[in-house]
């Protein structure tokens, strides 16, 4: 059965459809999908720089004044000074793009959200074109990757990760529809150039080579000259790759392919596979929302069971599933909490894979296996080949499981009336508002460090001496916009009488050597009663290595800053 025959698509929607009424309902459907997008972001625009946006926004002061070396500067973002060309992992055009938003609009934290907000809309307008060829509820499967955890947080970031989705999202738009016949060579000529921008956004971009040949030789039957447009991509990273090299002494893309840290040394298969499981359905939240409408009651008990024997197997030791966390404090305080949300998390992840299987099994075509393939090849690059999970790595397949969810739906539930369609705004409205709920979370973490370099600045404003600190992400960026120092491991120079800040929840600290004074404690309430980061509540949205959940439930522990007078130079 070909592509033609076995999806839904625009045309060949019922005019009755609860989601159909041609283009004047499409055109107001994405009208509100705007607004929705919008007033969900806006009220994120002034969040404080967070986690790894600071080496975009370096990169892209940069880029503003040397605009063809980027990564042409040191950074302490480790224990010691480097290269950036050394500590960055990703590609340069999401820092391209913030220094465009920066030298025009200004480098405020506003500025800087409004203007992400745009791939933001990009992605998920995408979603619902890329939507409108696979089922008759387009407007469902753009809402739900909105409204997923995973997206959601992504977008109130100044990463490269929506940026990357947006590109995603149109290159396979117009590769689908420049492979139609006629074929389009224009439209596959652009999909290659969005390919190529994707890749240069987030080197995972590149999976879309492999991913459009497969699903072009199984929808044409036969290879055509369409493949070498396939090779345009390639030849613009090897470019890309040649460049860096002369720039900096190594490829960039050689270098981020063996990146290694010991995080891997210390996790086993198993424990990534049970963590993968986890940050998937946490972040695709509406695969497990949408549940009671897309299984039988046996297939929730059988899946059901199945997460309740993985969290079993978790909370009692069973299996060696290695050290999957950097701190295990969890361990004793919060451990059935924790085990108990990684039961529905895992759920939804195992939800979402069954959603993808079966939509193949019974549709055995073009589409279906794109969606597999999308769904199981970003799980597998972000457990199995990635650094370390986390929620970044898979935001990728938030669309492709929305889609899935709508195409499964289409099945179970024909949308033949707009009341008997009404019905899914209930999950769409408990992910939205648990999505929101997570991104205030973050946002709230993130606004901390703010507030603690801005205490730090007041307490300091008169001294003759230097703040030194350890810690990175969103700390250090605010830190040195005044003047501070980062500590490095290998240089712990100073001066009587400088302030020493050591933060508890950071990155790349290591034993303070030097004599302090009595050290002060500073402890900045998140009332927010749930996290995106803590390791003692199990949270590791950004790094695993911090827990096994991509968010957790419960109250946030304070986040805790060490303060002292150094009196000991070395």
């Amino acid at each position: 059965m070909t592509d033609q025959t076995s999806t839904v698509t625009a045309e060949t929607r019922p005019a009755s459809s609860a989601f159909g009424g041609g283009k004047a309902a499409s055109y107001r459907q994405q009208g509100l999908l705007i607004l929705l997008t919008l007033a969900c972001l806006l009220p994120f625009s002034g969040k404080a720089v967070h986690m790894d946006d600071p080496l975009f926004l370096w990169s892209a002061k940069q880029i503003v004044q040397h605009p063809l070396d980027p990564y042409g500067f040191p950074v302490v973002w480790y224990l010691t000074r480097m290269p950036m060309s050394e500590v960055t992992q990703n590609p340069p055009l999401a820092s391209y793009y913030a220094a465009l938003i920066g030298a025009v609009a200004g480098w405020s934290e506003r500025a800087l959200h409004l203007g992400f907000i745009v791939p933001a809309i990009v992605g998920v307008l995408g979603t619902y074109r890329l939507a409108l060829r696979f089922t008759a509820r387009p407007m469902l499967a753009a809402a739900a990757t909105l409204l997923a955890p995973g997206f959601l947080v992504s977008a109130t970031g100044l990463m490269c990760d929506v940026m990357m989705l947006a590109l995603w999202m149109l290159a396979i738009i117009f590769w689908i529809e420049g492979l139609e016949e006629p074929v389009k060579p224009r439209y596959l000529a652009i999909s290659a150039l969005l390919i190529a921008a994707c890749a240069l956004t987030k080197y995972f971009g590149v999976s879309l080579i492999p991913l459009l040949l497969l699903y072009s030789l199984v929808r044409r039957r036969r290879v055509g000259a369409w493949i070498a447009y396939l090779l345009i991509p390639l030849a613009v990273l090897g470019c890309y790759e040649l460049y860096t090299q002369h720039l900096y002494g190594h490829g960039l893309i050689y270098n981020a392919l063996h990146y290694q840290t010991p995080v891997r040394r210390l996790e086993t298969p198993l424990g990534r596979l049970l963590v993968g499981l986890s940050f998937a359905g946490g972040c695709t939240l509406p695969a497990l929302a949408f549940v009671p409408w897309l299984w039988s009651r046996r297939q929730i008990v059988i899946g059901g069971a199945t997460s309740i024997f993985i969290g079993a197997v978790f909370f009692e030791g069973w299996m060696n599933l290695g050290r999957i966390y950097a701190y295990e404090k969890w361990v004793h305080d919060h451990k059935l909490l924790i085990t108990t949300q990684l039961i529905f998390y895992v759920a939804g992840g195992i939800s979402l894979l069954c959603l993808a299987a079966a939509d193949y099994r019974k549709h055995r075509d073009a589409a279906s296996l794109l969606l597999l393939l999308w769904v199981t090849g970003t799980m597998v690059f972000a457990i199995a080949l990635n650094w370390n999970v986390n929620a970044r790595s898979l935001l990728p397949l938030i669309p492709a499981v929305a889609i899935l969810i709508a195409r499964r739906l289409d099945l179970a539930r024909p949308a033949a009336t707009l009341r008997g369609s009404a019905v899914f705004v209930i999950p769409l409205i408990v992910s939205g508002a648990f999505s929101l709920w997570v991104a205030a979370g973050d946002a709230a973490l993130a606004d901390s460090s703010r507030r603690m370099a801005n205490m730090v600045r007041e307490k300091t404003r008169t001294d003759a001496g230097t703040v030194r600190f350890e810690g990175h992400w969103g700390f250090q960026y605010y830190l040195e916009s005044f003047g501070a120092k980062p500590i490095q491991s290998d240089a712990l120079g100073g001066n009587f009488g400088d302030l020493i800040v050591l933060p508890m929840y950071n990155t790349s600290t290591f034993a303070y050597p030097l004599k302090t004074t009595a050290q002060q404690t500073a402890d900045l309430d998140v009332p927010t009663w749930i996290t995106t980061m803590n390791p003692d509540a199990g949270a590791g949205f950004y790094f695993s290595g911090w827990g096994p959940l991509p968010f957790a439930i419960g109250p946030v522990p304070e986040q805790r800053y060490l303060m002292g007078r150094l009196v000991q130079a070395k």
